[in-house]
């Protein structure tokens, strides 16, 4: 009897013991976030590449002279100060004790380095085509000297492709670089499994503070119902750009919250102008006219979205209101193919990468072209293809986005139109047009706000006259979130910000 009774007291202890365990395991702070994107990045290069998925890994990787807060108002980041003793000259001054994720200090050569490789680089020159050239003060003390006056340089110093880089990290690396990348950001680089995920850990050191998730990871999940799917089961945390056919789906999940604001973002489809017959602008007309973008907002986006009326939208500094906006008409659209030389209609393609919104926009325009006599084939590329297909002009049409990610008209209409900025740098219509370029030469180097934004007008009334690009819609941007996850935040350009966020439980 004495033995029965130990041995039951044994199995009390044993189950009270597991029991233990088990709630220690289910207690267990969570450390990993993973965030789901509809594209692998190109490159962790801020300098190779420019596309929103690549951007918005690189923004918890690196930090830059100055940043942009959710308002797109101008704060400190490894600059923690800067005067301007004149119209041209910027003088930054650093914050001492950064340390790159390689442990090498952050040093005013550093910042010099980074333009230079900037101003070299033909993907990402025109962000900063205006600087003359960089000096070093002293280690901690950089001096930016522009060519003529520049208005929104703090600002197009905020953007992602303005990162500072570590020269030694760069040096080492080589051509390996985009893969290997080394920051001064809130997260550093772990891994990245080609067209699967990037992983990231948090940077302790981090000069604002470590961050209070330790690790963050990447996923690409191209097709919009898997990315909402995943975020139902608990296997992402953030799923970016919920698509409008499953946002109610998230809406109604209790375990989930839809978070969407209005973006800095254009969707458009362009045209090359280097290939007939879209040398004339009359078929670009008529195609505008023959496209209806309320079916497109209504049926693709749910409703969110807006007509646009100019490559830029309300939210930018220089945006016209009374820009050309092509109503739809489809006779008109076939008057204007008449009067080209094509009453018969023809034949074209048009690419698009494998975004489920961008091939649903493909097929209702392709149907709504059908109409007026154009007979447009949809092809998907995959996005790396896409960029740099687009780039050299192998294209007809396209399908693509922009971000006016420093919320100034410069960035929005400088790098799409101006002519030095044809291929990878933005310009993919190989649009040229003398007066456009001179108006955005003229209204860069002006510190006169009232100037700029006559400018603009003049520049928008022109790009939509040419149209290089059928602007779309601006589109409002989302994301998918548990309700476990706190301090998430959309930014308007796109690049949303990790820092800052942490689970439930870690309160």
């Amino acid at each position: 009897m004495r033995k029965f009774l130990l041995l039951i007291s044994s199995l009390v202890v044993l189950i009270t013991l597991t029991a233990c365990g088990g709630g220690e395991k289910e207690t267990k702070l969570k450390d990993t976030l993973v965030v789901a994107q509809g594209a692998d990045a190109k490159s962790l290069d801020p300098h190779a590449s420019n596309d929103q998925p690549s951007s918005r890994v690189s923004a918890q990787i690196y930090s830059g002279l100055v940043s942009t807060d959710v308002d797109m108002n101008i704060v400190p980041a490894l600059a923690e100060s800067w005067d301007q003793p004149n119209s041209t000259t910027t003088i930054f001054h650093l914050r001492k004790g950064v340390k790159f994720h390689n442990g090498e200090e952050l040093k005013a050569s550093d910042v010099k380095f980074t333009i230079e490789e900037m101003l070299a680089s033909p993907t990402v020159h025109h962000i900063i085509e205006a600087v003359d050239k960089v000096e070093v003060v002293d280690d901690y003390t950089v001096k930016i000297i522009t060519k003529e006056p520049f208005g929104p340089l703090l600002h197009h110093l905020a953007h992602t492709a303005s990162s500072i880089l570590n020269e030694k990290a760069v040096t080492e690396a080589g051509d390996d670089y985009g893969q290997h990348p080394v920051g001064t950001g809130p997260y550093a680089f772990v891994k990245w499994d080609s067209g699967d995920q990037i992983v990231l850990k948090a940077n302790e050191n981090y000069f604002l503070g470590a961050p209070k998730v330790k690790n963050v990871i990447f996923r690409n999940i191209t097709e919009g119902t898997n990315r909402t799917i995943s975020l139902e089961t608990g296997e992402v945390d953030i799923a970016y750009d919920i698509e409008p056919i499953d946002k109610n789906q998230v809406k109604d999940n209790e375990n989930l919250n839809l978070i969407e604001e209005e973006s800095l973002s254009m969707a458009y489809i362009g045209f090359n102008f280097e290939k007939a017959p879209f040398d004339n602008k009359l078929v670009r007309q008529a195609i505008g006219h023959a496209i209806d973008v309320d079916i497109i907002i209504d049926v693709v986006l749910d409703g969110a979205g807006s007509k646009a009326n100019s490559p830029i939208g309300p939210k930018v500094f220089g945006y016209d209101k009374d820009a050309k906006s092509y109503e739809y008409d489809p006779e008109l659209a076939k008057k204007l193919l008449a009067e080209a030389g094509y009453p018969n209609g023809f034949k074209t393609t048009i690419w698009t990468n494998d975004n489920p919104v961008r091939l649903q926009i493909a097929t209702i325009v392709q149907d709504q072209l059908k109409q007026v006599g154009i007979e447009m084939a949809v092809e998907p590329v995959e996005w790396g293809a896409y960029l740099d297909g687009t780039a050299r002009g192998d294209h007809e049409m396209f399908i693509l986005g922009w971000v006016t990610t420093t919320g100034d008209a410069d960035y929005g209409l400088n790098a799409l139109f101006n002519s030095a900025n044809i291929g990878g740098a933005g310009n993919r219509s190989f649009y040229g047009n003398r007066d456009v370029d001179k108006w955005l030469d003229k209204a860069k180097s002006s510190t006169d706000p009232k100037e700029r934004l006559e400018l603009y007008a003049k520049i928008q009334k022109q790009i939509m006259e040419d149209l290089p690009v059928d602007p779309l819609y601006y589109q409002t941007m989302n994301a998918g979130i548990n309700k476990d996850v706190k301090g998430f935040k959309l930014n308007p350009a796109g690049h949303h910000k990790i820092y800052g966020v942490y689970f439930d439980q870690q309160k």
